[in-house]
């Protein structure tokens, strides 16, 4: 495969914004048909994309935070399934950037400019909780090792080139193998059946003695010992998800107000969209996306200030700013994407119209770690400057 290498964070957003209306087209097709978007994967990879937090000394345009958050929110206005693919491959990018060797890093960005993509063989169901990691990484013989588990929730996957695998290693400590997706002992299988973001393939991955060459391994345990921002960006490119599908369920509704809905008799307006109580309900919602859109901005500014000082205090911020962003994009998913039938009318509920594939993408999202906890961390935080703790989800 070869993919064009963007230039810069100008570059980055104009070909995410071009490939978002691109993917908006289809979105609902591909949703109420579970179509896995194969050929949109493709286009992402060639684009550049994928590729863009690769280091500049490395040939990368290296794009700071906002940049990627945008990138996100955009596609995730176009499709919110498509969007939360790319997720983790973004999350496993920046582990190498903190623990690959310099040898490991030279190999895995030039497959990453090489429009190469990572998929993700991490959460595990039927354990006591959610790092409650049971996948082995035993040594073998020849130095190299072998994983053996099985995995859920694997968004990805499916469509990956390398799928990087959560396991523990002898000293029970967390590493991460980067696996070819064709690997011997390796299966992908396609059983998501969740209720929203149908096309992520999120399924489960069995490894069954998949041997690792050593160089292969990373040691992300060491990810969060020190002031760290792995799951402040992991956490932000979520938010930056559920923004989007608010976004692209207001702009989806105020379409079908203006050509499909009809003026409530009592109102004296010719159309839907001069209805002043409707009216009022869109000034609403756009400020709830308003909202989420404005902390997901500062969120993402805190993550490159963080970046450009890495201190256990700016650590903490900009960990909070993203709990923060995280909690109200999500809640303006939620609350938009329900909404829009409110305000659109009964056509709106019609099947054949699948406009509930915006709240079904939203509610599934916002599932992925609860934000009761991080309005915790946020009051902690405010109450008496109790740094969040280093665990990867804030």
């Amino acid at each position: 495969m070869t993919a064009h290498v963007i230039a810069d964070d100008a570059e980055a957003v104009a070909v995410a914004a071009a490939l978002a209306d691109a993917f908006r087209e289809g979105a609902s097709a591909r949703d109420s048909e579970r179509r896995l978007p194969r050929e949109e994967l493709d286009r992402l990879s060639a684009s550049g994309l994928l590729a863009v937090t690769v280091p500049a000394g490395h040939g990368g345009a290296d794009v700071r935070a906002e940049t990627l958050a945008e990138i996100f929110r955009l596609l995730g206005s176009a499709d919110g399934s498509l969007a939360q693919i790319p997720q983790s491959h973004f999350a496993y990018v920046n582990v190498i950037r903190r623990q690959g060797t310099p040898e490991q890093r030279k190999f895995f960005f030039a497959e990453l400019l090489a429009g190469r993509r990572f998929g993700n063989a991490q959460s595990e169901a039927g354990t006591r909780h959610v790092q409650d990691i049971r996948t082995r990484l035993e040594p073998a013989p020849d130095g190299s090792y072998l994983l053996t588990g099985v995995k859920h929730y694997c968004t990805g996957a499916l469509f990956a080139d390398w799928i990087p695998v959560l396991a523990r290693a002898e000293d029970d400590e967390l590493h991460v193998a980067y696996v070819p997706r064709d690997s011997p002992g390796l299966t992908v299988i396609d059983d998501w059946d969740g209720l929203g973001q149908r096309t992520t393939a999120s399924g489960t991955v069995r490894l069954d003695g998949v041997s690792v060459p050593a160089d292969r391994v990373l040691p992300h345990h060491l990810t969060f010992r020190g002031p760290q921002l792995h799951g402040a960006v992991a956490q932000l490119l979520h938010a930056a998800i559920d923004a989007g599908i608010a976004a692209g369920a207001l702009a989806e509704a105020a379409e079908f107000v203006r050509t499909k809905s009809r003026p409530w008799f009592e109102s004296g307006v010719e159309t839907a969209a001069e209805d002043p109580l409707l009216i009022q309900q869109f000034g609403e919602l756009a400020l709830r996306v308003r909202a989420s859109e404005a902390l997901l901005r500062e969120a993402a500014r805190a993550v490159d200030a963080a970046g450009a000082d890495l201190t256990d205090d700016s650590a903490a911020e900009a960990s909070v700013a993203v709990a923060a962003a995280k909690v109200e994009a999500g809640r303006a998913a939620v609350e938009v994407a329900g909404a829009l039938f409110e305000v659109s009318g009964t056509r709106s509920a019609l099947n054949s119209a699948n406009l509930h594939r915006h709240w079904r993408d939203a509610r599934t999202h916002t599932l992925h770690d609860p934000s009761r906890w991080k309005i915790q961390h946020i009051g902690r935080y405010a109450l008496d400057g109790t740094r969040p703790p280093r665990h990867g989800l804030l």
